[in-house]
């Protein structure tokens, strides 16, 4: 039902809107590629009812469905976020509601129901004024928690919102927790190393949240990274995670990058196997166990993989591009790679990158598809000359991401090498890379 509203209140009410904090206020904009992955992994978190962050993932969730499209799905998130909100709290208002009927307001408004929007404005202002501070710090809280999905500048930004809301309510262990995962996950594909400050923090955070399985195995990653022996305490660890429902907030990724880390790629195999054997028919843990048959191929030195881990690897990726349809370029590169390795012949992987390289793809993905296939040229076509073409092709896209500076990388080294006789062109290209500042 659309309601007369006279120009003028109109105007009034988008202005209000405006200076709410919701997902629609906080410059959340980004490609369609990017939404499916982030819903998708929303959805990989899980629903379990002790989730600390499940309202926080259903206004996220209905905020995506929004941007894809879908305002009725967005709706029943959005409701879903309400009541699990004022479940969780026991109580039917509270400033944790702030953000939520901020995207109610919003979204009513763009259904052009301006009346149920006037409604959730009013009850966004009821508890602003109520607030002795600029925000509280629930909502610090939950736009901290909703940036850390995005990007690494985006990720930054969260530590600091985190930051303010824990010294506003120190009380929330949680708040330090997400703080501290979001701040080193930025430094997952980074030559720098965290500094003494964010480990001391990390250490605190886990002595104050020691049920946190994903913290602990956040905290030994560090500790593996710096040449400690964590053996025993990995084998306790994943014994613990085993037992949790499925979530990828069960800790279970970061232990298989500890077992990836220290070269024990069988033990993180059979503790990827595990977890799906209890769970067959979960999607993130068939993710989990290819990833660790990827990097078993990749990058064991101990001989070649058996043909068995080769087709346990292709079943697995063939499974999951089926199971996130509008999420797996990844997954399709990763088998390209697997199948280009696996003894069958380069037609397969011929026929994916193919058939990518000629697909409508964004600037991000489009960077990520030719560093891989930069990648394949060099190591399993030999195509060296073909190969440096397409780094410098992943490299030209102005796009800070790990594809573009493996390529960069892969160019200076073949620079500083001398041996290419595209040396002069790499040469010309890098410095025009620095001359514009994007390098």
């Amino acid at each position: 039902m659309f309601c007369d509203v006279p120009i003028s209140s109109a105007q009034s009410l988008t202005s209000r809107l405006k200076v709410l904090e919701c997902h629609f206020t906080w410059d959340l904009n980004t490609n369609q590629s990017k939404l499916f992955r982030i819903r998708d992994k929303l959805e990989d978190i899980g629903t379990d009812e002790g989730n600390f962050w499940l309202g926080h993932i259903y206004n996220l969730r209905g905020f995506i469905q929004f941007k894809l499209g879908s305002s009725s799905e967005a709706l029943k998130l959005f409701t879903k976020a309400t009541k699990t909100f004022q479940h969780q709290k026991h109580s039917d208002e509270g400033p944790w509601l702030t953000v939520n009927y901020g995207n109610l307001a919003w979204l009513h408004h763009h259904l052009r129901e301006d009346e149920k929007s006037q409604d959730y404005l009013s009850k966004v202002e009821a508890l602003m004024k109520t607030k002795k501070v600029d925000l509280h710090p629930e909502v610090y809280a939950e736009k901290a928690w909703t940036l850390m999905k995005f990007d690494k500048e985006k990720k930054l930004q969260a530590a600091e919102l985190f930051q303010k809301a824990v010294k506003m309510q120190p009380d929330m262990v949680e708040w330090q927790s997400s703080r501290m995962i979001g701040l080193l996950s930025s430094f997952k594909h980074s030559d720098e190393d965290p500094d003494a400050d964010i480990l001391e923090d990390l250490r605190v955070a886990r002595e104050e949240d020691p049920e946190n399985l994903y913290l602990a195995a956040v905290e030994l990653k560090q500790r593996a990274k710096k040449g400690e022996q964590i053996k025993d305490e990995a084998q306790e660890l994943s014994e613990k995670i085993l037992l949790n429902p499925v979530s990828s907030y069960s800790g279970i990724k970061p232990l298989l990058r500890i077992y990836r880390q220290t070269e024990a790629f069988d033990k993180g195999i059979e503790v990827a196997e595990q977890a799906l054997k209890n769970n067959p028919d979960s999607r993130y843990l068939k993710r989990c166990a290819a990833l660790c048959y990827k990097w078993k191929i990749v990058f064991c030195r101990d001989g070649r993989p058996s043909q068995t881990s080769f087709d346990r690897a292709i079943g697995l990726l063939e499974d999951i591009i089926s199971l996130y349809p509008q999420s797996s370029l990844t997954k399709k590169l990763d088998l390209a790679g697997v199948l280009a390795k696996s003894g069958r012949g380069l037609t397969k992987s011929d026929q994916i990158y193919n058939k990518l390289l000629q697909s409508t793809l964004d600037p991000a993905d489009k960077q990520c598809v030719f560093n891989s296939y930069a990648k394949y040229l060099n190591f399993d076509r030999k195509e060296w000359d073909r190969s440096i073409q397409y780094h410098m092709k992943a490299a030209a896209i102005d796009n800070d991401s790990f594809p573009r500076k493996n390529s960069i990388k892969a160019l200076q080294k073949i620079r500083d090498r001398g041996r290419s006789r595209m040396c002069r062109e790499i040469r010309e290209f890098l410095k025009k890379l620095e001359d514009d500042g994007t390098v």
